[in-house]
């Protein structure tokens, strides 16, 4: 069976704009964007859209993909030094040429819309559930409740591996009592652990990592990315058609990112709520 996330999202959506009608302020989305990639400004539109769809604020700051990484980091002070930018993000990936991991723990981590800061990503490990949640480990785990499944005792296999969505996702899994087995490039025989496994979570972007003689009757999958290979998609589930009659899985193709940006949107909202109480 496909999971519908477009009505999970659009049920999502219209509960954070009735919360946000209510608002005599309302909250401001920014965005620091280097560059002019063609995904990540479609990524953006879509923020744009849904920030203007539950009436908070957007604002987009353009930098040249040439900028340096000191440079970078003068825009990143700015930012943390304004007071009226309450939270803002910077739209990933970003030119080779600038360390990623630098850049992102130069956010002020109360500003950090995304959660990717390390004095963030601790939170999670430690079960701090009173702040945010990165957004794509938080839509996955919102897939996981809507279909009203109860963790403990499920056993979860998470193949990939990634500060910023691999750990945060291990982590919020084990907070809610599954057990977690995760497997990478390193792993052997992944194919032991996903047939035992009730739920199985992908984000490799290796074409057909999992194919219908990796798992059982009614595991629930979530494929998170995809390759492309001489212009053509592949997702990491392979025998797309033969899985769906057996088991619960996100839309291939179809994508289910939307829930991406409306968990941002969550995110710029409860940071404003934060900093209100």
């Amino acid at each position: 069976m496909i999971i519908n996330w477009t009505k999970i999202a659009e049920k999502f959506n219209l509960e954070m704009k009735e919360k946000i009608a209510n608002l005599k302020e309302k909250p401001c989305l920014w965005i620091i964007l280097i560059g002019e990639n063609s995904s990540s400004l479609r990524y953006i539109k879509q923020k744009q859209k849904l920030s203007e769809f539950v009436w908070i604020g957007f604002k987009l700051e353009k930098l040249d993909e040439n900028i340096t990484q000191n440079e970078l980091i003068e825009v990143i002070e700015k930012f943390n030094n304004d007071e009226k930018i309450t939270w803002y993000m910077i739209q990933m990936p970003i030119p080779k040429h600038i360390d990623e991991n630098i850049i992102i723990n130069k956010i002020d981590p109360k500003k950090d819309v995304d959660w990717f800061h390390i004095q963030n990503q601790w939170k999670i490990l430690v079960w701090d559930n009173t702040w945010l949640v990165p957004c794509t480990p938080a839509w996955i785990i919102q897939i996981i409740e809507e279909q009203n499944i109860n963790l403990e005792w499920k056993i979860v296999t998470v193949i990939w591996r990634s500060n910023i969505v691999w750990k945060p996702v291990v982590n919020l899994l084990i907070n809610l009592w599954a057990t977690v087995i995760n497997c990478n490039s390193k792993t052997k025989n992944v194919e032991h652990f996903t047939k035992i496994s009730d739920i199985i979570i992908s984000a490799t972007g290796k074409y057909w990592v999992i194919n219908k003689e990796m798992i059982k009757k009614d595991t629930l999958i979530i494929d998170v990315w995809f390759s492309v290979i001489d212009w053509k998609i592949f997702w990491d589930v392979a025998d797309f058609e033969d899985i769906n009659k057996i088991c619960k899985i996100t839309p291939v193709p179809g994508w289910v990112w939307p829930l991406t940006v409306s968990n941002l949107i969550k995110n710029t909202l409860k940071s404003y709520e934060n900093k209100r109480n």
